[in-house]
């Protein structure tokens, strides 16, 4: 007879995730044992194998989550007539989904690397997604300059990640820039960048004439 799942099944298992995501990204992947996250979720180690059979498929489920939940945000944001106002939603949706997602957002940067290859690519297509999107965003903004110079696109949405991704490591909440006000500053870099090389570019054509 099938096993009968438990209607609190899917809410147990989300809060077991986020704090496993928590311990992850406090004391390091490699280091985590699953009898010390037993001890930290506050249940038994047979309960947390009742819902994963192994550390690596709770790593996995936490950075799928993480990543689909972040796809499907930014695949959700509306198209817009003004690319530049396209690429502040975008920066500004991702930087919203960040939010409250710090230690989930820092197991997939520190710790992807641990699982075995064939789960690994799983979560990098959903990488190369997020970042298909950027480039598909910055390039609306200067179609003419990605025609012309198109090696630039990928490197200028790598660096809007960078710049994104990296958020967590120094804001608090409360002080300083807040995450709306960051996400417009780094959509401003991106912006102003790309207006200097267009006008580089612009002088340089004039100039052999």
């Amino acid at each position: 007879m099938a096993r009968t799942i438990a209607k609190d099944h899917d809410e147990k298992r989300a809060a077991l995730l986020k704090t496993a995501a928590a311990f992850f990204a406090e004391n390091g992947y490699d280091r985590a044992s699953m009898s010390r996250l037993a001890k930290e979720c506050g249940v038994s180690k047979a309960l947390i194998y009742h819902y994963y059979e192994s550390k690596d498929a709770i790593l996995f489920d936490i950075v799928h989550v993480h990543l689909s939940n972040l796809v499907e945000a930014v695949e959700a944001v509306p198209p817009s007539n003004d690319p530049q106002s396209g690429l502040y939603a975008l920066t500004g949706t991702i930087l919203a989904a960040y939010r409250d997602a710090d230690a989930e957002h820092k197991v997939q940067l520190n710790a992807l690397s641990a699982l075995p290859k064939e789960q690994q690519q799983t979560l990098k297509d959903l990488q190369r997604r997020l970042v298909a999107i950027m480039a598909d965003t910055i390039r609306a903004t200067a179609p003419d300059l990605f025609a012309a110079r198109p090696e630039l696109l990928k490197p200028a949405a790598m660096s809007a990640f960078g710049m994104l991704n990296w958020f967590y490591m120094w804001h608090r909440e409360g002080t300083g820039l807040g995450r709306e006000d960051y996400a417009r500053l780094v959509a401003d870099f991106i912006l102003g960048g790309l207006h200097r090389i267009a006008a580089g570019e612009a002088d340089t054509l004039e100039l052999a004439r």
